[in-house]
C-alpha cells in the first residue's frame, strides 16, 4: 500500500494517571508554546473487526500495514449518534484516515447492531457499506476524554486521552454496557504532524518528563476482555 501525502506521522503512548498532571505542566511550559486548542470534549468509539479478530492478530504480530474500522461519535451519548466511520489506515509510524460522514444517529431506541451497521452503510455510502461487510463484529465500544494542545507554531498536535471506559460488545446483540473491561490507571499522550516534522517531533517528544511505552487502544481494550 502505497503512503498517502496527506498520512502524518503518529506517535502514540502510554503513562501512569498519576503522571498526568506532571505532563500537562510540560505541556504548558514548553518552549513551542502549546495551548488547548480545542475545548475537552467525549470521544466515544465502536470498534468493527471480522468474527475472528483480523485486526487485533495482525497488530500483535507485528504486521507494519495495518486497518482498523471503527465508528466515532462525540458527547454524552452511550450508544452511537450522529458522527463518522473512520477507517484508519497504518503503515509503520504513518497513518490516514478514509471518512465517512454519518450526519443521523444510526441507533434508535430497540435499535441491534445489524441495524445500527444498516444504518451507517445506508448514510456513509457504497464504500462504508463494504467495509462494514467485510468487519461485521461490533467488538468493543470505548470512550475517553481528550484534550488538545497545538504548538504555537501549529506544527506539532499533542492530545491528551483519559478516564477510557470499556464495554465488551461481542456476543451481544444489542449494544450493552454491562460488561465494562478492568483497565490499569492510565492515560494516552498522541503526536501527530505531518512527514516533514518528523525531526521536530522526535526532539519534543524527547523531552516528554516520564517513561512511556507505545500503546493501541482497540489492542489494549480487546485484550482486557478477552
Amino acid at each position: 500500500m502505497q503512503v498517502p501525502e496527506t498520512a502524518r506521522q503518529e506517535i502514540k503512548f502510554v503513562a501512569n494517571r498519576l503522571n498526568y498532571d506532571l505532563v500537562e505542566q510540560w505541556l504548558r511550559l514548553h518552549s513551542l508554546g502549546f495551548y488547548e486548542a480545542y475545548p475537552e470534549r467525549v470521544v466515544n468509539n465502536v470498534y468493527f473487526d471480522t468474527f475472528e479478530l483480523s485486526a487485533y492478530a495482525e497488530n500483535l504480530a507485528g504486521v507494519s500495514q495495518r486497518t482498523k474500522v471503527r465508528y466515532r461519535w462525540y458527547g454524552s451519548s452511550q450508544e452511537p449518534a450522529a458522527g463518522r466511520l473512520e477507517i484508519k489506515q497504518k503503515r509503520n509510524q504513518y497513518g490516514w484516515k478514509q471518512i465517512y460522514k454519518v450526519p443521523e444517529a444510526p441507533w434508535k431506541p430497540g435499535s441491534d447492531w445489524v441495524d445500527v451497521r444498516q444504518s451507517i452503510a445506508l448514510q456513509g455510502g457504497r464504500d462504508a457499506s463494504v467495509w462494514l461487510e467485510q468487519n461485521p463484529e461490533a467488538v468493543m465500544i470505548n470512550r475517553y476524554l481528550r484534550r488538545y494542545y497545538l504548538s504555537a507554531c501549529g506544527r506539532i498536535r499533542i492530545t491528551l486521552d483519559f478516564n477510557q471506559k470499556v464495554w465488551d460488545q461481542r456476543n451481544h446483540h444489542y449494544p450493552s454496557f454491562t460488561r465494562e473491561a478492568n483497565l490499569p490507571e492510565t492515560f494516552v499522550v498522541e503526536c501527530k504532524c505531518d512527514r516533514s516534522e518528523r525531526e521536530l517531533a522526535s526532539r519534543v517528544l524527547l523531552g516528554m518528563p516520564i517513561r512511556v511505552s507505545r500503546h493501541s487502544k482497540y489492542m489494549n481494550a480487546v485484550s482486557a476482555i478477552l
